[in-house]
């Protein structure tokens, strides 16, 4: 279990893994643990998003979010200039959000991932989600992570069912 606390300054957090009096309880994920920086300010607690280079109310999706950041960009090697984190997107015409789509060199949408909090299971219903979301910017890859369970897949076509993958796909 993972805790934030707020340092003497009262603006810089970090996470430990001991727990002091006053903390915010994050789960540990399923994704490797990297430097946070969270801070507090108007009794909400904020993380450091480094793709929109701005700190973002944590919850636990956030928390999901930025694992899933990280271990793309650090350990995967996905470019971070060609993420889109939570980009407005339209689908019949209601305004949605895609939590993650990540671009090809050429610009076009490679990937497209719906992020849940660590404590949603993941159902045919966040499949959905995804795959109507990729209806709209057409990704080769469809993906979907609550930072325990992930799952990747070539996007679906008409008439071809999705083709899981084992991993992420390693970035061209």
């Amino acid at each position: 279990m993972y805790f934030v606390f707020m340092c003497p300054d009262d603006s810089q957090r970090r996470t430990e893994r001991s727990r002091p009096s006053s903390a915010l309880r994050l789960a540990p994920l399923n994704l490797p643990a990297f430097e946070v920086k969270v801070k507090k300010s108007g009794g909400k607690v904020f993380i450091f998003d480094s793709v929109r280079r701005k700190y973002v109310v944590l919850t636990p999706e956030e928390w999901v979010r930025q694992h899933l950041i990280n271990y793309l960009i650090n350990h995967r090697f996905y470019p971070k200039p060609l993420f889109r984190i939570e980009g407005s997107l339209t689908y019949n015409s209601l305004q949605k959000r895609s939590d993650i789509l990540i671009y090809d060199r050429e610009g076009k949408p490679w990937m497209i991932i719906e992020c849940k909090a660590n404590s949603v299971k993941l159902t045919q219903r966040a499949f959905n989600q995804a795959a109507i979301y990729n209806m709209t910017v057409g990704a080769t890859y469809v993906a979907v992570s609550n930072g325990m369970v992930h799952f990747c897949c070539l996007a679906p076509r008409q008439g071809v069912d999705p083709e899981f993958l084992e991993e992420f796909p390693d970035f061209d």
